[in-house]
């Protein structure tokens, strides 16, 4: 996959204002907007993948991975850690002001006969559509991103998740049929400007199929048989549904370096602050943990071991020659009245807890300050400090994921094969994803061999790693893996959804229908309405899930 490219230029438009498209008239009225008439869609391509790619991180390396407790921080905390949320954490605006971008881009193909471009939007229309019915629920979208029309599509009415799936689905279809030519049929790809696939048109067409596999498997807890029916279609003919199968054609955005907007987002070369994010972030202690049960050779990678192993001795004193610290048990027991946790003698790899209250003081950590360096937990690795690097990519779908998919599937008896062979395959192209593919053969045959349904979204959950957003939505659907909150945690249970942002309340009528349709557990507390973190979104209703 090519990098973004220094040189090329992402187009503003006009339209990005007029997301769903209530409150702005005035804006509606600019004679010199950029349209479709008069843009190259070149130009598009690389704007809404970078915008979707950071989107992506933004998300699953961000308050979702706090989420799934592949991290924690123990700095400024508590949207990711204790998921203390409310109607103003997350707005959806960026979302449609890149379905603009993404409706201007699909215009101008369709008017200029580009299949290549025309089936590249609407992949990308169904992975932010996808996103956004996914985190939220109900949402604008049969009559989204029609604000130049008219003032009758300010208040955009708000399409119920069946009717998305069911667009996203047939706008997937569509991409596969107008990719399935030949390389040499089509024309105007810039291949420099398709920061994705460098304009590879059989990897975007895997990518449309791959991601139809997703969004059929988010269903089979709510429709089973609709499920039942896409994947079978699917993974029956191959020829006719090729699918991202192998790491090599996973669809990774890299990240270019030479400025923070377009840089790693824990990177200190532009975050020179020592509480900057990548100091903030520690791993979390549940996923350490569960890797190290399987000794996964993927955690050296992800984690830096701790710099300063701690060892219970009569006396306090840092040994020069181990740099081990040495510990007395009145300092133990002093420190565990004091913060309420154990100390972790490992002498690898340590993770923050979840969700704890004073997560600075972790493992008798004498730098108390929130965001700092503390000697006895893991920090991130070191290449999370650059601004770019070869496994600092943007990870929109993976071999990996779709190979978890096909093994669910297999242990469903929904298609034929092995849940072990696809369930084995999985974690082989995970592996090749994050260059250790050469302990494939040990990894598999120790404890990571497969034994029932919830190894399959455990390593699914491991695999997602900086990008556990796609973890989170198998949590829902499975209640697997069975994490705990931790002490500081707004709620005794995970979250659901994002809150619909009180700007999107205030000025759109239909939001109120959405609201009520929202099905509140009890786990809503004081909240208002069922515009709740812990209320059931259509999909989730009636399934008994997560909880």
């Amino acid at each position: 996959m090519n990098q973004i490219k220094n040189k090329f230029t992402i187009v503003v438009l006009g339209l990005l204002v007029l997301v769903s498209c209530h409150g702005l008239e005035e804006l509606n009225e600019n004679p010199d907007k950029i349209g479709s008439d008069n843009v190259d869609p070149n130009l598009l391509v690389p704007t809404v993948i970078n915008g979707v790619g950071k989107t992506v991180v933004s998300l699953g390396f961000g308050d979702l991975a706090g989420v799934m407790q592949h991290t924690q921080k123990d700095g400024w905390s508590s949207g990711h850690n204790a998921y203390d949320w409310g109607n103003d954490s997350h707005s959806w605006n960026n979302y449609y002001s890149l379905l603009i971008n993404d409706k201007t881009l699909i215009e101008k193909a369709e008017i200029d006969n580009l299949d290549f471009h025309h089936g590249v939007g609407l992949i990308m229309k169904s992975y932010l559509f996808g996103l956004l019915t996914d985190l939220w629920g109900d949402a604008p979208y049969t009559n989204a991103l029609r604000g130049d029309e008219g003032a009758e599509f300010f208040d955009a009415t708000f399409d119920d998740q069946k009717t998305i799936y069911e667009g996203i689905q047939a706008d997937l279809e569509i991409a596969n049929g107008l990719l399935s030519k030949s390389q040499d049929s089509y024309f105007s790809i810039n291949e420099a400007q398709d920061i994705l696939y460098g304009g590879d048109v059989a990897k975007w067409r895997k990518f449309a199929n791959s991601l139809s596999l997703r969004y059929y498997m988010r269903l089979s807890a709510k429709e089973p048989g609709i499920a039942e029916q896409g994947i079978k279609r699917i993974l029956s003919n191959s020829s006719q549904f090729p699918l991202i199968l192998s790491a090599e054609d996973d669809a990774n955005m890299a990240y270019v370096g030479n400025t923070n907007n377009d840089s790693w987002p824990t990177n200190t070369k532009f975050d020179t602050d020592p509480q900057g994010s990548y100091f903030r972030i520690k791993m979390g202690a549940t996923l350490v943990e569960a890797m190290q049960a399987l000794d996964d050779p993927r955690l050296g990678i992800w984690a830096n071991k701790i710099e300063q192993p701690i060892v219970l001795d009569v006396t306090d004193y840092v040994d020069e020659n181990t740099g081990e610290r040495h510990v007395s048990q009145a300092t133990v027991d002093s420190y565990v009245n004091t913060v309420g946790y154990p100390v972790n003698y490992d002498k690898n790899y340590v993770g923050l807890p979840t969700a704890m209250t004073f997560g600075a003081a972790y493992n008798l950590s004498e730098n108390v300050n929130q965001g700092s360096y503390n000697l006895h937990v893991s920090q991130l690795n070191d290449i999370y400090k650059e601004a770019s690097g070869d496994l600092l990519q943007a990870r929109l779908i993976s071999a990996a994921e779709v190979n978890f998919i096909i093994a669910e599937a297999a242990s469903k008896g929904w298609v034929s094969g092995s849940a072990e062979l696809y369930y084995n395959e999985g974690i082989k192209q995970s592996l090749n994803a994050w260059g250790v593919g050469d302990s494939y053969a040990d990894y598999i045959s120790g404890s990571a061999a497969y034994g029932s349904f919830e190894d399959i979204i455990t390593q699914k959950w491991i695999a997602s790693w900086s990008s556990a957003t796609e973890a989170w939505f198998d949590y829902r659907r499975t209640g697997l893996p069975e994490l705990q909150t931790g002490p500081a945690s707004k709620r005794p249970a995970l979250p659901l959804r994002f809150y619909y942002h009180i700007n999107e309340i205030d000025n759109n009528s239909n939001s109120t229908e959405a609201i009520d349709k929202l099905e509140p557990t009890q786990y809503k507390g004081d909240d208002v309405s069922n515009n709740s973190a812990w209320s059931k979104m259509w999909l989730l209703q009636g399934t008994s899930k997560p909880y």
